[in-house]
């Protein structure tokens, strides 16, 4: 079979490690210095120290012929199985089956903001657990399995600590995660719920983090694959299935605009890595396409650089109710600066209270009950709009990456009961609730 390699270049070549099967995942290459080392569980280069994603052997051929092949899959991400890190026969196996969640076309949400030309909020919330986690997740686990690991553990904001337990539960693997000691209740609940070890760090996402570094180098972490550590490369390539699904849901069309929200930035690079690989393969016309970041003021290290049009990503300590998203030190950040930049986007922020208010929008004009995050999204493209930065006339998806009902909090004390009446049609009048 005819192929074409698609994601770094480099002097060097690898193949695939003995006895791995991950699909068209050809080697793992540098983002930094192009060099390639075989499929593993690594995630830096031994050269530069630069970040590793996967670099693929996809088919070549007509494209029409893919897309009939891609629309007669599974109604799940596994219908993109030819151009992820998978094995060809990863539909058979026990998983969850995330994706292929609603493109919801936001026409009451349009005219609320004077958007004219098509608004679209991409709603990942029906995921199984209830956020665009179980994607990336699923794809580890695949890897996980490929490699021999036994445990399966992650550090987290939330919701990739239940994305994780699940997954291992219905994979058979055990699971560990480490999430701040201070995250949303609902969370906790539904990280713990799975079974599996479930660690409160003293201290922020950050401290979290590094804790998971260095028990990946001990003894102790032996047989443990760390989703968005040491198996960050094939965990981040779950993200190209949210690029994937818009496009076809869209007609096979890229959007003109969409906004993302940043935590790491991996998803927001890991999605113009899919447009860019659906324009290679010839799925989907090359046309130009701009990417929006959105953060939340009180963590907002990567809007802060892009106003100041560094290159460099400034840490910050988070103080927001968006926790999904505070991650003051953002892995991808640099990387999504450059993506911003060079498709004619940006990076902006709003404040919690704006957040709070673009969830009540969101549930308002289309029935949609987001979470802090997308409260994010909705809340920056309300902000672009009006600001003349987003075109008005021009087709746009907004992605709603969970569900607000775990971060009941950011709204429950302004989202009460209108009244509190007795059993009768009068007091029913005297509430004033009776007229249209």
């Amino acid at each position: 079979m005819a192929v074409q390699t698609v994601a770094g270049t480099a002097d060097t070549t690898a193949s695939a490690a003995p006895n791995v099967d991950l699909g068209p995942a050809a080697a793992l290459s540098c983002r930094e210095c192009g060099e390639r080392f075989e499929l593993g569980p690594l995630f830096a280069c031994a050269s530069c120290f630069g970040p590793l994603e996967v670099a693929y052997e996809l088919p070549t051929g007509a494209p029409e012929e893919l897309r009939k092949r891609i629309e007669a899959g599974p109604d799940n991400i596994w219908r993109y199985a030819p151009l992820l890190p998978v094995p060809a026969d990863v539909a058979e196996k026990p998983n969850l089956n995330p994706g292929f969640s609603k493109l919801v076309k936001a026409d009451n949400l349009a005219r609320e903001l004077g958007v004219t030309g098509g608004l679209y909020v991409k709603d990942d919330s029906g995921n199984p657990t209830h956020s665009f986690k179980d994607r990336v997740v699923a794809i580890a686990v695949e890897a996980a399995r490929a490699f021999g690991f036994t445990t399966l553990s992650c550090s987290s904001t939330g919701n990739l600590a239940g994305a994780v337990g699940a997954a291992a539960a219905r994979a058979g693997l055990r699971s560990c995660v480490f999430i701040p000691h201070d995250l949303e209740q609902g969370k906790v609940v539904m990280a713990a719920v799975y079974g599996g070890e479930l660690v409160g760090i003293e201290g922020n996402y950050d401290d979290v983090n590094r804790f998971c570094s260095e028990l990946i180098g001990d003894p102790l972490g032996e047989g443990w694959g760390f989703v968005n550590v040491n198996l960050r490369p094939y965990y981040g390539e779950g993200s190209k299935t949210l690029a994937y699904e818009i496009c076809e849901q869209l007609g096979w069309r890229l959007p003109d605009q969409i906004v993302i929200p940043i935590a790491s930035g991996s998803q927001l690079t890991k999605i113009d890595k899919g447009f860019q690989e659906l324009i290679k393969l010839g799925l989907v016309e090359d046309r130009p396409y701009k990417i929006f970041g959105a953060q939340a003021e009180g963590c907002s290290p990567v809007s802060a650089a892009f106003k100041a049009g560094h290159d460099v990503v400034r840490p910050q300590k988070p103080n927001t109710i968006a926790k999904s998203l505070a991650i003051g030190n953002p892995a991808d950040g640099p990387y999504v600066l450059d993506i911003a930049r060079r498709t004619g986007g940006a990076v902006e922020d709003v404040t919690d209270e704006q957040v709070v208010d673009a969830i009540k929008l969101l549930a308002r004009t289309e029935g949609i009950f987001g979470e802090t995050a997308g409260g994010v999204t909705v809340g920056v493209t309300k902000k672009l709009v009006e600001a003349g930065v987003i075109d008005p006339t021009l087709t746009t998806v907004v992605l709603n990456t969970g569900d607000g009902l775990k971060t009941l909090d950011a709204v429950s004390a302004t989202s009460q009961a209108t009244a509190t009446i007795k059993p009768s049609l009068d007091a029913f009048r005297a509430a004033g609730l009776a007229s249209a």
